[in-house]
C-alpha cells in the first residue's frame, strides 16, 4: 500500500513541516552536485558510522563534535532518488498533524528528539557496523507512531497494486501503521538473526516510532491529556456515515 493523503485536517500552518522537508530537498541539491568520491565523504562524514563509536581507534581521532554532529546530519542526507521523495512523502502526510496537535516549537523539538533515538537505537544494535548510515526514516518513523496514538481511526487514502491496476482504498490508520511497524520489526528481527537487510535501518524505524509514541506523552502533558484532546478533536472531525448516501468517489 502507498498512502496519498490522510483526511485530517490541520488548523494551523505546518512552518516547521514544512521547513523540515525543505531542509532535506536543500541538502539533497546540494548532495547531487557532488562527484562521487566527495558524496562518498559527505556519507562518512554526515552519516552515523557505529564503528566510530565503538571502535576506540576510530573514535580516538574524532572530535566531540564530529561524533555528537552525525546524529542531527544524518537526519537531512539520504542515499538517492527513492529515498528521500518516500520519506519526504509520509512526513509530508503525517507531520501537519503532528505539529498541529503539540505545536511548532513542541513539534520542532519532538522531530529531532525521535531522531537521535532512533540514531541510538541503530547505533546499538549495529554495534560493529562501518557503513554510514543516513536518512530521515527514524525521524519520521517518530511522527508515524504519535500519529497513530493521536488519529487512529483518520482514514488513509492508500493505492494498491493489482498486477497492472492501482486500485485506491482508504484504510484506518491503524491498520496502514501497524501493518507498516509490523513489517519492520519483523525484518528488524530477521536482521539480528543474520538475514540480509537490504541495507534498510530497521532498528532506526523501530527506535523511532517507540520514541516518538513516548514524546508524544511527555511533550502532550501526559497520557490523560493527550486523551482528552484527541477525542475532543475527533468529536469535531469525523462526521457520521449515512449508510444511504451514494458512494463516494474513492480517490476523493
Amino acid at each position: 500500500m502507498f498512502p496519498i493523503r490522510d483526511n485530517i485536517p490541520s488548523r494551523r500552518v505546518p512552518y516547521v513541516n514544512y521547513a523540515i522537508v525543505a531542509a532535506n530537498v536543500l541538502v539533497w541539491l546540494y548532495q547531487i552536485t557532488l562527484p562521487a568520491s566527495q558524496l562518498e565523504a559527505l556519507f562518512y562524514q554526515w552519516g552515523l558510522v557505529p564503528a566510530h563509536y565503538s571502535h576506540p581507534t576510530l573514535s580516538a581521532h574524532l572530535s566531540w563534535q564530529e561524533l555528537a554532529g552525525p546524529f542531527v546530519t544524518s537526519m537531512f542526507t539520504h542515499g538517492g532518488w527513492m529515498h528521500v521523495i518516500g520519506n519526504l512523502w509520509m512526513l509530508w502526510i503525517f507531520g501537519d498533524n503532528v505539529e498541529d496537535f503539540l505545536g511548532h516549537g513542541r513539534y520542532a523539538l519532538f522531530y529531532l528528539v525521535a531522531g537521535v533515538g532512533a540514531a541510538l537505537v541503530h547505533l546499538f544494535t549495529n554495534w560493529d557496523s562501518t557503513v554510514p548510515t543516513v536518512g530521515a526514516s527514524g525521524a519520521i518513523s517518530g511522527v508515524m507512531g504519535a500519529y497513530l496514538i493521536l488519529y487512529p481511526t483518520a482514514r488513509v487514502l492508500t493505492v494498491v497494486p493489482v498486477f497492472i491496476v492501482l486500485v485506491p482504498l482508504r484504510v484506518p490508520a491503524l491498520l496502514f501503521i501497524g501493518l507498516w511497524f509490523v513489517m519492520q520489526f519483523l525484518s528488524g528481527t530477521f536482521s539480528l538473526l543474520g538475514a540480509p537487510d537490504g541495507g534498510v535501518a530497521w532498528w532506526a524505524h523501530i527506535g523511532g516510532f517507540v520514541f516518538g509514541v513516548f514524546l508524544l506523552w511527555l511533550l502532550g502533558t501526559g497520557r490523560e491529556k493527550v486523551l482528552e484532546r484527541t477525542d475532543l478533536r475527533r468529536s469535531r472531525q469525523f462526521r457520521s456515515i449515512d449508510p444511504t448516501r451514494r458512494r463516494e468517489n474513492p480517490w476523493d
